[in-house]
Protein backbone atom coordinates (compact mmCIF):
# COMPACT_ATOMS: atom_id res chain seq x y z
CA UNK A 1 0.00 0.00 0.00
CA UNK A 2 1.66 3.49 -1.29
CA UNK A 3 1.02 5.79 0.97
CA UNK A 4 0.95 9.92 0.13
CA UNK A 5 1.61 10.81 4.13
CA UNK A 6 3.17 8.64 6.63
CA UNK A 7 2.75 10.35 10.12
CA UNK A 8 5.63 8.92 12.51
CA UNK A 9 5.41 9.45 15.86
CA UNK A 10 7.34 8.19 19.35
CA UNK A 11 4.42 7.89 20.91
CA UNK A 12 0.40 6.58 20.67
CA UNK A 13 -1.58 10.17 21.05
CA UNK A 14 1.83 12.60 19.30
CA UNK A 15 0.04 12.15 15.88
CA UNK A 16 -3.24 13.34 16.95
CA UNK A 17 -2.08 16.17 18.79
CA UNK A 18 0.18 17.16 17.21
CA UNK A 19 -1.27 16.93 13.14
CA UNK A 20 -4.48 15.55 13.25
CA UNK A 21 -6.13 17.82 11.58
CA UNK A 22 -3.47 18.22 8.70
CA UNK A 23 -3.99 14.56 8.18
CA UNK A 24 -7.51 14.84 8.07
CA UNK A 25 -6.82 17.23 5.53
CA UNK A 26 -5.63 15.50 3.16
CA UNK A 27 -7.77 12.35 3.48
CA UNK A 28 -10.80 15.05 2.46
CA UNK A 29 -8.19 15.89 -0.72
CA UNK A 30 -8.41 11.84 -1.67
CA UNK A 31 -5.15 11.51 -0.28
CA UNK A 32 -3.89 7.98 1.35
CA UNK A 33 -2.48 8.20 5.11
CA UNK A 34 -0.56 6.17 7.66
CA UNK A 35 0.23 6.42 10.86
CA UNK A 36 3.67 4.52 12.58
CA UNK A 37 4.01 4.73 16.56
CA UNK A 38 6.99 3.89 17.45
CA UNK A 39 6.47 2.90 21.00
CA UNK A 40 3.88 1.79 23.11
CA UNK A 41 3.68 4.96 25.41
CA UNK A 42 4.34 1.80 28.04
CA UNK A 43 6.22 4.37 30.32
CA UNK A 44 3.04 6.31 30.60
CA UNK A 45 1.91 7.88 34.21
CA UNK A 46 -1.84 6.42 33.26
CA UNK A 47 -2.94 3.81 31.50
CA UNK A 48 -1.01 0.76 29.74
CA UNK A 49 0.25 -0.43 26.55
CA UNK A 50 -2.53 -2.35 25.65
CA UNK A 51 -5.16 0.01 26.78
CA UNK A 52 -3.11 2.51 24.45
CA UNK A 53 -3.20 0.22 21.30
CA UNK A 54 -6.55 -0.10 21.81
CA UNK A 55 -7.02 3.76 22.10
CA UNK A 56 -4.71 4.16 19.07
CA UNK A 57 -6.71 2.38 16.86
CA UNK A 58 -10.19 3.99 18.04
CA UNK A 59 -8.33 7.28 17.35
CA UNK A 60 -7.37 5.97 13.76
CA UNK A 61 -11.06 5.06 13.26
CA UNK A 62 -11.63 8.47 14.36
CA UNK A 63 -9.65 10.03 11.71
CA UNK A 64 -9.78 7.45 9.10
CA UNK A 65 -6.37 6.79 8.35
CA UNK A 66 -5.59 3.69 5.67
CA UNK A 67 -3.55 1.71 8.25
CA UNK A 68 -1.88 2.45 11.95
CA UNK A 69 1.19 0.79 13.17
CA UNK A 70 3.36 0.24 15.74
CA UNK A 71 7.37 -0.07 15.61
CA UNK A 72 7.63 -1.43 19.01
CA UNK A 73 10.49 0.47 20.08
CA UNK A 74 11.35 0.97 23.58
CA UNK A 75 9.51 4.04 25.11
CA UNK A 76 11.87 6.58 26.67
CA UNK A 77 15.00 4.44 25.87
CA UNK A 78 15.39 4.12 22.34
CA UNK A 79 18.16 6.07 20.51
CA UNK A 80 18.93 7.39 17.30
CA UNK A 81 21.23 4.34 16.24
CA UNK A 82 21.86 1.91 13.80
CA UNK A 83 19.39 -0.85 15.11
CA UNK A 84 16.58 1.58 15.56
CA UNK A 85 16.76 3.16 12.30
CA UNK A 86 16.40 -0.88 10.56
CA UNK A 87 12.94 -1.08 12.66
CA UNK A 88 11.98 1.97 10.75
CA UNK A 89 13.55 1.61 7.65
CA UNK A 90 11.00 -1.30 6.71
CA UNK A 91 8.13 0.37 7.51
CA UNK A 92 9.18 3.38 5.28
CA UNK A 93 9.85 1.04 1.71
CA UNK A 94 6.59 -0.84 2.83
CA UNK A 95 4.55 2.52 2.45
CA UNK A 96 6.45 4.59 -0.03
CA UNK A 97 5.22 8.02 1.41
CA UNK A 98 6.19 10.84 -0.53
CA UNK A 99 5.77 13.10 3.00
CA UNK A 100 6.73 11.82 6.18
CA UNK A 101 5.14 13.70 9.17
CA UNK A 102 7.34 13.92 12.45
CA UNK A 103 7.89 14.60 15.93
CA UNK A 104 9.08 18.04 17.06
CA UNK A 105 12.20 18.99 16.62
CA UNK A 106 13.11 20.03 20.57
CA UNK A 107 10.49 19.19 23.19
CA UNK A 108 9.48 18.87 26.55
CA UNK A 109 9.68 15.10 26.30
CA UNK A 110 13.01 13.71 25.19
CA UNK A 111 11.16 11.45 22.91
CA UNK A 112 10.09 14.08 20.50
CA UNK A 113 13.55 15.03 19.92
CA UNK A 114 15.04 11.80 19.84
CA UNK A 115 12.18 11.03 17.56
CA UNK A 116 12.37 14.12 15.26
CA UNK A 117 16.17 12.91 14.24
CA UNK A 118 15.72 9.00 14.48
CA UNK A 119 12.53 9.37 11.82
CA UNK A 120 14.65 12.30 10.00
CA UNK A 121 17.95 9.91 9.52
CA UNK A 122 15.83 6.66 9.12
CA UNK A 123 14.04 8.52 6.13
CA UNK A 124 17.46 8.84 4.76
CA UNK A 125 19.19 5.56 4.87
CA UNK A 126 15.51 4.45 3.44
CA UNK A 127 16.94 5.63 0.28
CA UNK A 128 20.15 3.73 0.52
CA UNK A 129 19.66 0.90 -1.65
CA UNK A 130 22.95 -0.99 -0.14
CA UNK A 131 20.89 -1.08 3.21
CA UNK A 132 19.09 -4.03 2.85
CA UNK A 133 16.12 -4.81 4.65
CA UNK A 134 12.93 -7.60 4.23
CA UNK A 135 9.00 -7.24 3.96
CA UNK A 136 6.99 -10.08 6.56
CA UNK A 137 7.16 -12.12 3.22
CA UNK A 138 11.15 -12.27 3.67
CA UNK A 139 11.45 -10.08 0.60
CA UNK A 140 14.22 -7.79 -0.10
CA UNK A 141 12.64 -4.09 -0.65
CA UNK A 142 13.33 -1.42 -2.72
CA UNK A 143 15.08 1.53 -1.52
CA UNK A 144 13.16 4.53 -0.98
CA UNK A 145 13.59 8.29 0.05
CA UNK A 146 10.35 10.31 1.30
CA UNK A 147 10.57 13.74 -1.12
CA UNK A 148 9.74 15.72 2.23
CA UNK A 149 10.15 15.79 5.75
CA UNK A 150 7.55 18.11 8.14
CA UNK A 151 8.03 18.44 11.77
CA UNK A 152 5.12 19.09 13.57
CA UNK A 153 4.88 21.28 17.07
CA UNK A 154 4.23 19.58 20.33
CA UNK A 155 4.63 20.77 23.87
CA UNK A 156 7.14 23.73 23.21
CA UNK A 157 6.61 26.71 21.21
CA UNK A 158 8.41 26.89 18.08
CA UNK A 159 7.79 29.49 15.62
CA UNK A 160 6.34 27.35 12.42
CA UNK A 161 7.73 27.70 9.11
CA UNK A 162 4.42 27.23 7.68
CA UNK A 163 0.82 26.66 8.88
CA UNK A 164 -1.82 24.19 8.23
CA UNK A 165 -5.53 25.47 7.98
CA UNK A 166 -7.08 23.12 10.13
CA UNK A 167 -10.14 24.88 10.61
CA UNK A 168 -13.30 22.49 8.92
CA UNK A 169 -11.73 19.58 10.94
CA UNK A 170 -11.20 20.72 14.39
CA UNK A 171 -13.76 18.52 16.48
CA UNK A 172 -12.90 15.65 14.71
CA UNK A 173 -8.92 16.17 15.52
CA UNK A 174 -10.17 16.89 19.35
CA UNK A 175 -12.55 13.52 18.65
CA UNK A 176 -9.27 11.91 18.11
CA UNK A 177 -6.91 13.16 20.82
CA UNK A 178 -10.27 12.37 23.14
CA UNK A 179 -10.24 8.76 21.95
CA UNK A 180 -7.42 8.15 24.47
CA UNK A 181 -9.15 8.52 27.00
CA UNK A 182 -6.76 7.05 29.47
CA UNK A 183 -4.48 9.87 29.70
CA UNK A 184 -6.67 13.24 29.20
CA UNK A 185 -8.81 14.63 32.15
CA UNK A 186 -11.60 12.17 33.13
CA UNK A 187 -13.40 13.67 36.59
CA UNK A 188 -13.78 9.98 37.44
CA UNK A 189 -10.17 8.79 37.22
CA UNK A 190 -8.95 6.90 40.33
CA UNK A 191 -5.24 7.03 38.16
CA UNK A 192 -2.12 9.71 39.10
CA UNK A 193 -2.35 13.13 37.60
CA UNK A 194 0.19 14.01 34.86
CA UNK A 195 1.11 16.53 32.86
CA UNK A 196 -1.11 16.26 30.26
CA UNK A 197 -4.68 15.05 32.27
CA UNK A 198 -5.35 18.27 33.71
CA UNK A 199 -8.50 20.14 32.13
CA UNK A 200 -6.12 23.11 31.21
CA UNK A 201 -3.91 20.44 28.89
CA UNK A 202 -6.82 20.26 26.34
CA UNK A 203 -7.33 23.79 26.39
CA UNK A 204 -4.02 24.76 25.82
CA UNK A 205 -3.72 22.26 22.78
CA UNK A 206 -6.94 24.13 21.34
CA UNK A 207 -5.21 27.76 22.43
CA UNK A 208 -2.07 26.57 19.96
CA UNK A 209 -4.09 25.96 17.30
CA UNK A 210 -5.99 29.51 17.61
CA UNK A 211 -2.66 31.09 17.66
CA UNK A 212 -1.09 29.93 15.00
CA UNK A 213 -4.29 29.86 12.95
CA UNK A 214 -4.51 33.70 13.76
CA UNK A 215 -0.88 33.94 12.93
CA UNK A 216 -1.81 32.65 9.27
CA UNK A 217 -5.57 33.80 8.92
CA UNK A 218 -7.37 30.70 9.64
CA UNK A 219 -9.15 29.73 12.80
CA UNK A 220 -7.43 27.00 13.74
CA UNK A 221 -4.41 25.67 12.36
CA UNK A 222 -1.08 23.40 12.75
CA UNK A 223 2.49 24.38 12.53
CA UNK A 224 5.50 22.79 11.29
CA UNK A 225 8.88 23.01 10.45
CA UNK A 226 11.32 21.83 8.23
CA UNK A 227 14.99 21.09 7.89
CA UNK A 228 15.30 21.78 4.17
CA UNK A 229 14.48 25.00 2.53
CA UNK A 230 10.78 24.48 0.28
CA UNK A 231 11.29 25.47 -2.98
CA UNK A 232 8.18 26.74 -4.88
CA UNK A 233 7.83 26.84 -8.88
CA UNK A 234 4.52 29.19 -8.42
CA UNK A 235 3.89 32.14 -6.26
CA UNK A 236 0.23 31.63 -6.61
CA UNK A 237 0.73 28.21 -5.01
CA UNK A 238 1.08 30.10 -1.79
CA UNK A 239 -2.08 31.17 0.55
Amino acid sequence: MKLDILAIAAHPDDVELGCAGTLLSAIAQGRKVGILDLTKGELGTRGTADLRLQEAAAAAEVLGVSSRENAGLADGFFRNDTENQLAIVPYIRKYQPDIVLANAIDDRHPDHGKGAALIYDACFMSGLRRVETKNEEGLLQAPWRPKYIYHFVQDRYIKPDFVVDITPYWDKKEAAIRAFKSQFYDPNSTEPNSYISSPDFLNFIKARAEEYGHAAGFKYGEGFTVRKIIGIKDLWALE
